[in-house]
């Protein structure tokens, strides 16, 4: 069966529905739920799928994917109960400047007002 590559696609749900090749991250959600940690930095060189994570982790948690288990089912987060019951249980906020790509400090600080206040 042949599988197709989603290049540029970072909206996690698109990518399991449309059946696309996607390596399972999921043992991150796991992993960075049991460390506890306040605060979280994810740092990776472009194109190491940062956003897709944030994008995966996002959908894990939020209360707008709550009943979308369909995206998690057959992904290793879902094989311990604890975890499946944390699916859409949480309010998230998510940010990205991933679109974010002004010539000048000021330009890219314009954007990231409009960003926030649209948030």
């Amino acid at each position: 069966m042949s599988v197709n590559i989603a290049i540029g696609i970072q909206d996690f749900s698109t990518i399991i529905q449309g059946n696309y090749f996607y390596i399972d991250k999921t043992p991150f959600i796991k992993e960075w739920w049991d460390c506890g940690d306040s605060a979280t930095l994810i740092t990776r060189p472009r194109r190491f799928g940062k956003t897709l994570t944030m994008s995966m982790v996002e959908q894990f948690f939020s209360i707008d994917y709550a009943g979308r288990s369909n995206l998690f089912e057959h992904l290793a987060i879902w094989k311990e109960e604890k975890y499946r019951n944390l699916q859409g249980t949480y309010p998230v906020i998510s940010l990205s400047f991933a679109n974010i790509k002004e010539p000048t400090y000021e330009l890219t600080r314009q954007k990231i007002c409009q960003l926030l206040s649209k948030l």
